[in-house]
């Protein structure tokens, strides 16, 4: 099934010279570059009143744009029998520790196997809260704990706990570089002005993003901090690591592809080479219970392969001493 989407704008004058789907993507942020040019290529988009079909055309600042399009609604979500580590359930909230590889909210090209699969298939009344409870996701590569609400009185104030940052989340990752002090990275993100699939720090419209880091231990080439974040934005700790040239060890996407140091030995090096995901864990998690009021805390050990990298950092360290 499909519903039709009609959208329209001007082209602020600031983007003259800028393609036409580029200059899109910035109007219309809710929908990925990609399906903006499939709209444009399938007659979808005019500009001042003209069918345009190529998405690399420039713009002068200034044209009307209209967008009438067929938009495919995702399919319903299914509960799926799939294991699920649970660290805490009651009546009103769940906390899972999520392990690398999954998948939080169903998507294009993730429509099954996901967290939201596994959630309504252990709780069914999931079905009745907004997003089945999540309130906050995790990357697919990244471990580690996060809430679930069973309840809409418990969405509701686990969503403003998020709001009021007063929800506390803490992370440990190991990062590219050997740093000599923590420290504090307020920089706002958006989206990337050319890869929508990606976030950046923006100069201007940007929204605000504040992460805190201490370092938890140093090794040769490589430092393992504790991260605390004081705002939650898509991707927030991997563009902040990335933004002060220290990415994170593993994460393609923003540049943490593995550097083996001066005089890595062989188990250092296979370790290295072999960790395939960002190293970033979701470690601690604090909340106000929403029931009885309480503080809250759980942990979450690290999983088995970045525990595995550590040690042979640390092995590799003592060889090189």
């Amino acid at each position: 099934m499909s519903d039709r989407i009609r959208l329209s704008a001007e082209i602020a004058p600031e983007q003259a010279g800028q393609r036409l789907d580029q200059a899109l993507a910035a109007l219309f942020p809710d929908y990925s570059r990609s399906r903006l040019q499939q709209w444009v290529r399938a007659g979808a988009v005019r500009v001042d009143g003209r069918a345009v079909t190529r998405p690399n055309i420039k713009v002068v600042g200034g044209e009307a744009v209209t967008v009438d399009a067929e938009l495919e609604r995702a399919p319903e979500v299914a509960a799926e029998d799939l294991p699920l580590r649970i660290v805490h359930e009651d009546e009103a909230l769940l906390v899972i520790d999520k392990r690398a590889g999954l998948v939080v909210h169903p998507a294009a090209g993730n429509w099954a196997g996901t967290l939201q699969n596994a959630l309504l298939h252990h709780a069914p009344e999931l079905a009745a809260i907004p997003r089945a409870g999540i309130v906050h996701r995790l990357d697919k590569d990244t471990s580690g704990l996060l809430v679930v609400a069973r309840t809409l009185a418990a969405h509701q104030s686990l969503v403003a706990q998020l709001a009021e940052r007063s929800m506390s989340r803490r992370y440990l990752a190991l990062v590219q570089g050997t740093m000599t002090a923590g420290g504090t990275v307020d920089a706002p993100l958006g989206r990337h002005p050319v890869d929508r699939k990606r976030q950046a720090v923006l100069r201007s419209g940007g929204r605000p993003a504040v992460t805190h880091y201490r370092i938890a231990e140093r090794f040769p080439a490589h430092t393992l901090l504790d991260v605390k974040l004081e705002t939650g934005r898509t991707h927030q700790i991997r563009v902040h690591m990335a933004h002060i040239r220290h990415p994170i060890v593993g994460d393609p996407v923003y540049g943490g592809r593995p550097r083996l140091p001066k005089g890595a030995g062989e188990a250092l090096r296979a370790a290295l080479q072999g960790f395939r995901r960002q190293a970033l864990h979701a470690a601690e998690l604090g909340l106000v219970h929403p029931l009885t009021g309480e503080a809250c805390r759980w942990q979450a050990p690290l999983p088995e392969d970045f525990a595995a990298l550590l040690a042979a950092l640390r092995g590799d360290a003592g060889d090189a001493s």
